[in-house]
């Protein structure tokens, strides 16, 4: 039988705090989302002024990069790059820059997606949770 990492409430939590400072350092009103490994959301914070779709569109994101293990501006790109037959893969809404994937050990545990400013912004956002996670692992 094999172990396997799974991210805790105090990670959850240190993850979206992180986040959460980085966008109310440059005043950006986003939304951020963590979800497991399987796609289900264990935290979600929407700032105040975010506005309604940057919530659902912060876990379209996340759950996109949970499930393919990478970040989401690799399916954009390669949508981009015109395999446009990519927009139906079953299960992925949100192939969008804005989503990471957190991998420890070459394992994918969970995955952060942000979304409500300019996607450099948003995984600006994003990678701020995600390093305060992996400065502590």
């Amino acid at each position: 039988m094999k172990s396997k990492l799974i991210l805790e409430s105090s990670d959850v939590k240190a993850i979206l705090v992180a986040a959460e400072n980085e966008a109310l350092l440059h005043d950006w009103k986003v939304s951020i989302a963590l979800v497991d490994e399987g796609g289900h959301l264990l935290g979600m914070l929407r700032l105040d002024g975010a506005s309604p779709m940057s919530a659902q569109m912060a876990v379209s994101k996340a759950v996109t990069s949970a499930f393919g293990r990478r970040d989401t501006k690799v399916f954009e790109d390669i949508i981009n790059n015109g395999r446009h037959s990519f927009l139906s893969a079953p299960g992925l809404s949100g192939m969008l820059e804005g989503g990471l994937a957190i991998l420890l050990s070459g394992q994918c545990v969970g995955a952060i997606g942000v979304s409500g400013v300019k996607s450099n912004e948003d995984v600006q956002i994003a990678k701020a949770g995600l390093d305060a996670f992996l400065a502590t692992v």
